[in-house]
């Protein structure tokens, strides 16, 4: 769980909004219906409290409406309703939907939280159409100088572009995709120009050059936010080699970032080093056990392990054990 709400509080540090050109990317909502787990949605100032790997998260994305009653539709709202989608696998789709309109109908008028409640179920049946449709990957021929993968991918993209017109209007097109779109057509004609085999390597540098000269401020701002967390998370480590104390390295962070970025990271510092600290001793455990149970059948000492797991972790944390053992 740690894995996933550190990559949480990254994504509000930074807007990430790489576009999607790999199979595994689709979003396989229809999957999710029967996943739900137990337990309705919480009040409170949590949002994510019915869903236990997105606590001590916020609401990536917001809803705004123009002074007439009228939903702004932009990016911000597509990121906000995939922040709440982020959570199929715990909760059902019908779960989440319900969760997402309540956020709706309390940050907009009737009028608008109406709007945004459409665009919103049409945005999960365009979520459903990709999955369907990935479930049948279009066949193509490479064209000459480029990889059949590189062809796939530019297939996956005209076939997503083309379903979203039967459900998006352009003016919601451009403000749901355009951003997308820019980074996967510049992500293309650099697999292009990688794949051609007609070019020297200096062509190549150069053509990739001509890339970066033209890239939208927006789009090369995404694409280094990465190694931006990267990089934030090396001074960190780099930091602590050097015997800085805990407040030293929140301060760093809150200035890199934000304050309240930092205190979540900070918590998240605390949980991981409380982790750790358990499969030490767990493993310290496991090998009393194995060392004192040498001689015994193989089942007893299959058995007394997991007598040990049982008590150190629960059904979901043991589902990590097999990494350290």
């Amino acid at each position: 769980m740690t894995i996933k709400k550190r990559s949480a509080v990254f994504a509000g540090i930074i807007v990430l909004g790489a576009a999607v050109l790999v199979a595994a990317a689709f979003f396989a909502l229809s999957a999710s219906q029967h996943n739900e787990n137990s337990g309705d949605a919480l009040s409170g100032k949590d949002p994510f409290a019915f869903v236990r790997s997105m606590e001590g998260t916020v609401p990536d994305g917001q809803i705004r409406q123009a002074d007439g009653d009228t939903l702004i539709v932009d990016n911000a709202l597509r990121r906000l309703f995939d922040y709440y989608l982020a959570a199929v696998g715990e909760k059902s789709l019908d779960a989440i939907r319900t969760e997402i309109e309540k956020e709706l109908d309390a940050k907009l008028s009737q009028h608008a939280a109406t709007q945004a409640k459409n665009l919103l179920g049409r945005y999960l049946d365009y979520k459903r159409e990709l999955a369907d449709i990935e479930k049948k990957p279009p066949s193509t021929s490479p064209t000459p100088g480029t990889n059949s993968a590189t062809s796939a991918i530019k297939a996956r993209l005209a076939i997503m572009q083309q379903t979203r017109q039967r459900y998006f209007s352009e003016k919601e097109n451009q403000a749901f995709f355009a951003f997308d779109d820019a980074y996967d057509t510049d992500a293309i004609a650099r697999m292009d120009i990688s794949d051609d085999q007609r070019l020297s390597d200096a062509q190549k540098k150069q053509k990739l050059q001509t890339l970066d000269a033209a890239m939208p401020a927006s789009l090369r701002a995404e694409k280094e936010a990465p190694y931006q967390v990267i990089r934030l998370e090396e001074n960190v480590a780099k930091m602590r080699a050097q015997g800085a104390s805990d407040d030293e390295v929140y301060r760093m962070r809150a200035a890199a970032t934000t304050p309240e970025a930092a205190a979540r990271l900070a918590e998240l510092d605390r949980e991981d080093a409380q982790w750790k600290t358990r499969i030490a001793n767990y493993l310290n455990e496991r090998s009393k056990i194995l060392s004192d149970a040498a001689n015994k059948p193989a089942t007893e000492q299959i058995a007394a392990l997991q007598q040990i797991r049982n008590q150190m972790f629960d059904s979901n944390e043991q589902k990590r054990l097999a990494a350290y053992e």
